[in-house]
C-alpha cells in the first residue's frame, strides 16, 4: 500500500501563490507518475500536473506558465507552485500516484485552495 499526505492549501487573493506537497511512504512502485489533480465545485476532477519517475513533467494547458511541479530526489515528494492564481483556480487539489505497471493508483485526501478577494 501506498500513503500520500498532502499540505500546503489555504486562502490567498488572485495573483497569489501557493505551494502544496504530498509525500508518499510505503510500497511505493519503481516507475510512476506522480501528480497534482484539481477538482472545482460540480466539476469533474482533472489533471493539473505530473512528474514520472524516469524524468519529465506534464501540465494542463490552464496552468502552463503559473505552476511548476518539482520532486525531490528521493522521488517521493512532488511540490506544486503555484503563482498568479485566479478565482477560477480555486477547487480542491488532489495528490495522485499512478504505478505504470498495473495502473493501480493511489489518491491523497485533498487540500482545499481558496481564491478571492
Amino acid at each position: 500500500q501506498v500513503q500520500l499526505v498532502e499540505s500546503g492549501g489555504g486562502f490567498v487573493e488572485p495573483g497569489g501563490s501557493l505551494r502544496l506537497s504530498c509525500t508518499a511512504s510505503g510500497s511505493i512502485p519503481s516507475r510512476n507518475a506522480m501528480g497534482w489533480y484539481f477538482q472545482a465545485p460540480g466539476k469533474e476532477r482533472e489533471l493539473v500536473a505530473s512528474t514520472f519517475s524516469h524524468g519529465g513533467t506534464t501540465y494542463a494547458d490552464s496552468v502552463k506558465g503559473r505552476f511548476t511541479i518539482s520532486r525531490d530526489n528521493a522521488k517521493t515528494t512532488v511540490i506544486l507552485q503555484m503563482n498568479s492564481l485566479a478565482p477560477e483556480d480555486a477547487g480542491v487539489y488532489y495528490c495522485n500516484l499512478r504505478a505504470f505497471v498495473g495502473l493501480t493508483e493511489w489518491w491523497g485526501q485533498g487540500t482545499q485552495v481558496t481564491v478571492s478577494s
